[in-house]
């Protein structure tokens, strides 16, 4: 049970011993757990953050001495769109006189357990993570610090607690497929990404609505779910292709798994865009440079992480008033299009 703790008469504010005495430990001890030190027992350190965050604890301004430090948090750094992420943190960073910190850690949902402990050891003045969102517990450790954090949602739709920004995956994919609609294809496949990521479920979703809309019927067995990446996209075109009432044209949910369609096409003996269409989604610039270039959904990438990153800002400042932005996306037409061969 937690009892109240006097607030410091001049500042107002809840002081560490006021805390230590209520939490019957020393003043060093809440100190190792504020900066993540694991050398505290666990019922101990939930005792002190229960506290913490029952008081609205927050941390007195970093000392001058130490560089402010923004950190992006990956669940895999070897992503072409990774990068894109990073130059746009970089950009914001840069221009606040900021340096940008690394870390791959967890899966594409949430960050890995012992994540938390570290970036409250090196207290960045805000969190960039790329995950769908974040679990209560670490929510209530990032807050009890004042540590703000901003999610670049390209894979869900986090909680309306959690700042965060997206860009608009129903509308590409339905700008991707009627594209192809209208280049004449009627027997048109999708790779989307992982099913249990909603912004996979969304590009299939305007996929889905693209094609009621001009009066085609979906076909069940023209949509595959991948992985976003090149293996995943060559996989299941493969599938796809090895079949007698093959697609025509496919609506790959990224970019690499576009380049992965590309190679099963090679291997199968055809050619893009002479005998398969494909369109990509997120515009790499490496899908200017495939052979044909790639027709494909610009997500803006780097945009989203500018957005993230300066939102953060705002946030380390005290303003709140939007925390939930959606940036549009736009078709980039290229040579991987084109007509369907006449049989």
């Amino acid at each position: 049970m937690l009892h109240a703790v006097r607030e410091d008469e001049e500042t107002g504010r809840v002081t560490l011993a006021q805390v230590a005495e209520q939490a019957g430990v020393s003043i060093s001890t809440v100190s190792k757990v504020l900066n993540g030190r694991q050398d505290v027992s666990r019922p101990t350190r939930l005792k002190v953050e229960r506290l913490l965050e029952a008081h609205a604890y927050r941390r007195t301004p970093r000392s001058a001495w130490e560089a402010p430090l923004i950190e992006i948090v990956f669940h895999e750094l070897d992503s072409i769109w990774g990068m894109e992420l990073i130059r746009g943190v970089e950009n914001v960073a840069k221009a606040n006189h900021a340096s940008v910190v690394l870390t791959e850690s967890g899966t594409r949902h949430l960050p890995g357990p012992d994540w938390v402990g570290g970036v409250v050891q090196r207290r960045p003045v805000g969190v960039v993570l790329v995950f769908s969102t974040l679990p209560p517990a670490v929510k209530k450790q990032l807050k009890s610090r004042s540590i703000p954090f901003v999610i670049i949602d390209p894979a869900g739709d986090p909680e309306p607690d959690v700042p965060s920004v997206g860009s608009a995956n129903w509308s590409g994919g339905l700008a991707a497929t009627r594209h192809l609609i209208e280049c004449g294809h009627q027997r048109i496949g999708i790779i989307t990404g992982p099913q249990d990521m909603l912004c996979s479920m969304a590009r299939l979703d305007g996929y889905r609505s693209a094609l009621s809309m001009a009066g085609l019927e979906a076909d069940p067995s023209l949509v595959a779910f991948g992985d976003f990446h090149v293996q995943g996209g060559y996989a299941r075109a493969v599938e796809m292709l090895d079949r007698p009432d093959r697609p025509t044209a496919i609506f790959a949910g990224s970019d690499l798994q576009a380049l992965g369609v590309f190679e099963a096409a090679r291997v199968a003996g055809l050619r893009v865009p002479h005998d398969l269409s494909v369109v990509g989604f997120d515009d790499v610039p490496l899908a200017q440079w495939s052979s044909p270039a790639l027709t494909t959904i610009h997500q803006p990438l780097r945009k989203m992480a500018e957005e993230a990153a300066n939102m953060l800002l705002r946030l380390r400042a005290g303003d709140a008033a939007t925390t939930r932005l959606e940036l549009n996306t736009r078709l980039v037409i290229r040579q991987s299009t084109a007509p369907p061969s006449p049989v």
